[in-house]
């Protein structure tokens, strides 16, 4: 089935959808600071690009990105309607987020993107590792931003 309305229309449907933001992934990950000890994370730090936390001292943006929405295929689902439009969707996140990357790295911020999948049960070994080992190299001393 196609889409019933042209680009134009959609585009205007879709920019009045306003994000919820990922609220349950992102209130999960404030469960594994708090769980691990990982402290010095601002949530809702106003700045171009919008992270979903940042570490300002150590200068580390953190993105948390929903599998479907920006291209991890851990699951491998795709809807069956509207494929073609679905897939451009993913593809102009993808690209927004590389974007967004560059910029935050052109600033000399480090980023680092968890996948919606890393915050399960089975997956937080590795992501804590990830988080401790970005933070730990930040935070030695003689470091630049400690």
């Amino acid at each position: 089935m196609t889409d019933i309305f042209d680009d134009e229309k959609r585009s205007e449907i879709m920019r009045k959808v306003k994000s919820q933001k990922n609220k349950s992934t992102e209130l999960r990950l404030i469960d594994i600071f708090k769980q691990n000890g990982i402290t010095g994370w601002k949530r809702n730090y106003p700045v171009k690009g919008h992270p979903d936390f940042v570490f300002q001292k150590e200068k580390i943006a953190v993105f948390v990105d929903g599998c479907f929405w920006h291209g991890h295929d851990c699951r491998n689902t795709r809807p069956a309607k509207n494929q073609e439009y679905w897939q451009k969707k993913r593809e102009r996140n993808m690209k927004h987020d590389k974007e967004v990357t560059a910029m935050f790295e052109s600033r000399g911020w480090n980023v680092l993107r968890i996948w919606e999948c890393e915050l399960k049960k089975k997956n937080e070994a590795n992501l804590v590792q990830r988080l401790s080992d970005i933070l730990s190299e930040k935070r030695m001393p003689g470091k630049e931003g400690t």
